[in-house]
């Protein structure tokens, strides 16, 4: 069965006195996280039940995941193995054996591949590159102002939610203080009707002495 945890909610926009009693605010704080650990609930914000769950970025693609993982753990990135793009001969030189030559020949014709599609390369990019650049500089405008758009959109509903949380605060803000005040005034009844009575028993006692006193006067 589902539960529901609890949540601690606060007239933030109503209350002053954590601003103007910072010791009072602390100990606040204090007694919230005692009552969160009796709940189950850890301290930090992230567990708080209203905020979505993490997203896991590039779950789709490995290489990008671990790229991420690297920037985060501030490891340095590797350097280019430049070996595979030089073209060393057979370290013993003449004397070198016919496979040793075979091997040095079969990476000069990679490498000679390698430098065809590198012109190829080129040449494709100087003939397509500036118009497919700037397609993709369209493309990357359109998502800015997709996003941009989306952004003002959220900013809109964060302030519409905290207007409507502080008229909501303030109106049950303002049912608090009259209710207060009105258990202020309360109090206040029964303590002077508690005083008019202790002031009523002295009244009676002093009463009863002096009718005990006249009885005795009158007895005598």
């Amino acid at each position: 069965m589902n539960r529901t945890r609890p949540t601690f909610e606060a007239l933030a926009y109503y209350d002053e006195d954590g601003s103007n009693n910072p010791e009072l605010l602390e100990k606040v704080k204090a007694e919230l996280a005692k009552e969160r650990k009796k709940l189950g609930q850890r301290v930090a914000v992230d567990n708080d039940p209203r905020i979505p769950p993490k997203f896991p970025l590039f779950s789709k693609n490995p290489l990008l995941a671990a790229e991420l993982e690297r920037i985060e753990s501030r490891e340095k990135l590797s350097a280019i193995d430049t070996k595979r793009f030089q073209l060393p001969p057979p370290l013993r030189g003449d004397a070198a054996s016919v496979e040793e030559w075979e091997a040095a020949l079969r990476n000069a014709r990679a490498q000679l591949e390698h430098q065809k599609l590198r012109t190829a390369n080129g040449a494709l990019m100087q003939q397509y590159g500036a118009n497919a650049w700037r397609v993709f500089n369209y493309r990357l405008e359109m998502v800015g102002k997709s996003l941009d758009k989306a952004l003002e959109e959220m900013n809109e509903r964060v302030t519409d939610v905290n207007r409507a949380r502080k008229n909501e605060q303030m109106a049950i803000g303002k049912q608090l203080s009259a209710l207060e005040q009105k258990w202020t005034e309360l109090i206040s009844s029964v303590l002077q009707i508690e005083i008019a009575n202790a002031t009523l028993e002295v009244e009676i006692q002093t009463l009863g002495q002096k009718e005990a006193e006249l009885e005795q006067m009158l007895s005598q």
